[in-house]
């Protein structure tokens, strides 16, 4: 049998601000919804674009980052694994699936969201688990990592 290989890496905007929570085990999760695009000439020579859109979810410190410094507009580069979500509806009793990556690294962006709203961030970077980022955001604030 051959082996498996999972890997996605993503760069987009975030389509909303991020979500953040706390899982019973005291872990920090946060969640937002990363809108790529593509760009791209048909044969007839006419110019399109297109967008998709991907759920993404952090643990741990880096979801604490993310929650803190990012906001919707914010563009982020996103490594991580494939995660295939299953359940049935409860209203409908039907069979539902969902596709989403699982961060595992990542780098922010660009500078602060799209509109000027406060929650932007300088590029930086993030690797590992506990990996520090090499620059601090934008207004000097101290990175809690």
């Amino acid at each position: 049998m051959a082996s498996s290989y999972n890997r996605v890496i993503l760069a987009g905007n975030m389509t909303r601000d991020p979500e953040a929570k706390a899982l019973p085990s005291g872990q920090a999760l946060t969640k937002f919804s990363l809108a790529v695009n593509r760009a791209y000439t048909t044969k007839e020579g006419e110019k399109r674009e297109e967008v998709t859109y991907v759920d993404i979810e952090s643990y741990g410190k880096q979801a604490e980052v993310i929650a803190k410094y990012c906001g919707k507009g914010s563009g982020i580069l996103v490594e991580g694994r494939l995660k295939l979500d299953q359940w049935e509806d409860k209203k409908s009793g039907e069979k539902r699936s969902r596709l989403g990556v699982v961060l595992e690294n990542f780098t922010f962006l660009g500078g602060k969201p799209q509109g000027g709203e406060e929650g932007g961030s300088a590029p930086r970077s993030r690797g590992g688990n506990d990996t520090p980022a090499p620059s601090a955001p934008e207004g000097g604030d101290d990175v809690p990592f």
